[in-house]
C-alpha cells in the first residue's frame, strides 16, 4: 500500500500520510507522490478542494532522516532536476485552489511549516507542533522565515524558531496557525465537511480571493530560495552532522565545537 493514499470524491482530493508504522516520516518518494498529485489538482477541473491529513494520532513526524541523509536537496547546481522535498514546496507555493489541512498528534518541521501554506487549518486537541531546525543544525524552509513572523508577529516566531521547542493545539490557535480545535476522532470528518462547503461554491471566485490574499506575501518566493541554499549549506556542516548522528544515537547533540 502506497504511503500517500490519494482519495477524490465529489472534488476534494485527499492526500493521507499513509506510514504510521515510522509516524508518517515523510521520505523522497512520498514527497514526490505530494508534489505530482497536487501539480495535477491544480490543473484538473474536476479537483476543487485538496485536502492533506495523517493520522488521529500523528500528522507527520517531517523528514525521514535516514532518507533524508541518503538523498539531501542539492541545492549547489541550478540547472539539476529539482529535488522531491523542493517540488513539494513549489507545489505548495504555488497551488491556486482552496488548500486544507487536518492535523492530529505530532506535526514536526515542515509537518509543521507546509501548515503555513494551508489556507485553512483544523487541529485535533492532541495535536503538537514542532520547528526544530536550529536543533538540528539547520535553517527554516518552506517559506517560514517570512510567513511565520507575519502570521505570529517577530517575537513569537523567533521563540518558535530560534528554541525550537513544541507547542500544543490551543496556542496554535490563539496565534492563528489553527481555525478550529476538534477530538482526534472528527477532525478529518470536519475538515472534510469545510472542504465540500468550498468544493460547492464558484472556482473562480476562490481562486481570485485566494490570488489576491497571497499577493501579500512579497518575495516568498525568494525567500525560499534562500532558505533552501542556507538549508543545504548547514545540512553539510558539523552541527547538523552531530545533531542528526545525535538523534540516531539516541544521545544529547555536543555543539561546544559548532
Amino acid at each position: 500500500m502506497s504511503d500517500i493514499l490519494q482519495h477524490r470524491e465529489d472534488g476534494i482530493l485527499t492526500l493521507t500520510f499513509n506510514r504510521l508504522d515510522k509516524k508518517n516520516a515523510i521520505t523522497t518518494v512520498m514527497y514526490n507522490a505530494l508534489a505530482d498529485a497536487m501539480f495535477a489538482a491544480a490543473e484538473d477541473a474536476a479537483v476543487r478542494v485538496v485536502v492533506l491529513q495523517g493520522h488521529e494520532q500523528v500528522f507527520t513526524a517531517g523528514n525521514d532522516l535516514a532518507d533524508f541523509l541518503k538523498n539531501p536537496p542539492d541545492t549547489s547546481k541550478p540547472d539539476a532536476e529539482p529535488a522531491p522535498v523542493v517540488r513539494f514546496l513549489e507545489a505548495l507555493r504555488t497551488f491556486p485552489k482552496p488548500l486544507l489541512a487536518s492535523v492530529a498528534g505530532p506535526a514536526v518541521g515542515i509537518g509543521t511549516t507546509l501548515l503555513l501554506h494551508c489556507d485553512l487549518v483544523y487541529a485535533a486537541d492532541n495535536a503538537a507542533f514542532s520547528l526544530p531546525f536550529v536543533n538540528l543544525g539547520l535553517c527554516p524552509e518552506a517559506g517560514a522565515s517570512l510567513l511565520l513572523p507575519a502570521l505570529v508577529g517577530y517575537p513569537r516566531a523567533a521563540e518558535k524558531l530560534m528554541l525550537g521547542e513544541p507547542f500544543y493545539a490551543e496556542e496554535a490557535v490563539e496565534m492563528g496557525l489553527v481555525s478550529r480545535l476538534l477530538p482526534p476522532g472528527e477532525v478529518n470528518a470536519y475538515t472534510q465537511a469545510q472542504a465540500a462547503k468550498l468544493a460547492a461554491k464558484p472556482m473562480a471566485s476562490l481562486a481570485a480571493t485566494k490570488a489576491l490574499m497571497k499577493k501579500g506575501q512579497v518575495g516568498l518566493q525568494q525567500i525560499m530560495g534562500d532558505e533552501l541554499k542556507l538549508f543545504g549549506a548547514l545540512l553539510r556542516g558539523p552541527a547538523a552532522k552531530e545533531a542528526i548522528s545525535a538523534v540516531m544515537e539516541k544521545r544529547k547533540p555536543d555543539f561546544s565545537q559548532c
